[in-house]
């Protein structure tokens, strides 16, 4: 494909997503197809030659479109919302004729300052703590994630190191596997599977904090576990609260847990991967009374906000507690701005 051909498909193709938004509403939601459907399509391995453009483009209809299931049709009521929007599309076509590489900011500057200033306008749009905005310059700061269970994950290990550096520097004979093996998160029966999934790669135990009749996770329940966890031995670490639960879209007492996880210096992540977005109301922004006191938090731009998947925004407090737990300075990833 040429520049010249290029340009006449790249029209065609705005034209097929146009007309397939436009009239998803007839189409039917949910496929009916079997596992397995696809294969029979296809041939059984890559052609040898290429096909055309006009080929390919009958075979989204004839291979595709009978196993996809519309998350954009006004139909589906599945899961979770998961709007697009049109200037999101033609900003994701820019970004992949773009094809930067974003790892650093040598490798693409505006990659990584554009994200730092997106997140600042986010989290002030949400009225976030000035201590996690990165303009504050109190030492926080925004990053994109992938998922929400991404971030959920890199708070639980950045946590992890946090404290094993902090026990290992009380008394140096401790040794990392010591440790490890005392170290207990927290969360609520009502959290997402994704918690656990953290806790079971982060190789530390995990206890699930009863939820009060409203499904929300309260401050006593909290403190009973880790009293009974320390008394036990063990070392409570992590705790990972909820601002709209999967299951009934609960809040969990960020006024009540947050002063006992800053007491006991546990790490404190939230995850408000589906209500997070509905803090841009001010009428919903007492939902998150007690943000002062955690240390992470995280939403999920791509349920509610209109910009395709996958867009998780995550911010901390200490953004060196984050860096330090992952950085790794090969002689190649350096450059003479990385402090900066």
């Amino acid at each position: 494909m040429d520049y010249t051909e290029f340009r006449q498909r790249g029209k065609e193709m705005v034209d097929y997503i146009a007309k397939y938004l436009e009239n998803i509403d007839q189409r039917q939601v949910y496929p009916d197809v079997e596992p397995g459907y696809l294969q029979p399509l296809i041939p059984d391995s890559a052609p040898k030659e290429p096909e055309s453009f006009d080929e390919v483009i009958k075979d989204i209809e004839r291979v595709i479109m009978p196993g996809v299931a519309h998350w954009q049709s006004p139909y589906f009521h599945a899961y979770f919302p998961a709007g697009n929007s049109f200037p999101s599309i033609l900003a994701d076509m820019l970004s992949g004729a773009i094809a930067c590489v974003g790892f650093s900011w040598a490798s693409s500057p505006a990659c990584t300052e554009l994200e730092i200033v997106m997140l600042d306008w986010l989290g002030k749009m949400i009225n976030l703590p000035e201590q996690f905005l990165a303009c504050s310059n109190r030492g926080g700061g925004g990053v994109i994630m992938g998922t929400a269970c991404e971030a959920t994950l890199m708070s639980l290990l950045a946590a992890r190191t946090k404290v094993i550096r902090q026990r290992q520097a009380e008394n140096p004979n401790l040794k990392e596997a010591e440790i490890m093996g005392r170290l207990v998160a927290y969360t609520s029966d009502q959290a997402h599977c994704s918690v656990e999934r953290a806790v079971l790669i982060g190789g530390v135990k995990v206890k699930m904090i009863p939820s009060d009749e409203k499904l929300a996770a309260r401050g006593e329940a909290l403190r009973k576990a880790v009293e009974e966890d320390k008394a036990a031995g063990l070392i409570p670490f992590y705790f990972c609260a909820t601002l709209g639960t999967t299951a009934s879209c609960a809040f969990d007492n960020l006024l009540e847990l947050g002063p006992i996880c800053n007491a006991e210096n546990l790490w404190m992540h939230i995850d408000a991967a589906y209500a997070g977005s509905a803090f841009i109301c001010p009428e919903f922004r007492y939902l998150l009374d007690g943000i002062e006191f955690a240390d992470s938090f995280d939403f999920n731009p791509h349920k509610w906000l209109l910009v395709n998947f996958d867009c998780s925004t995550m911010w901390v407090k200490k953004k060196g507690d984050l860096i330090s737990a992952f950085q790794i300075n090969p002689v190649y990833l350096q450059h003479d701005h990385q402090d900066s």
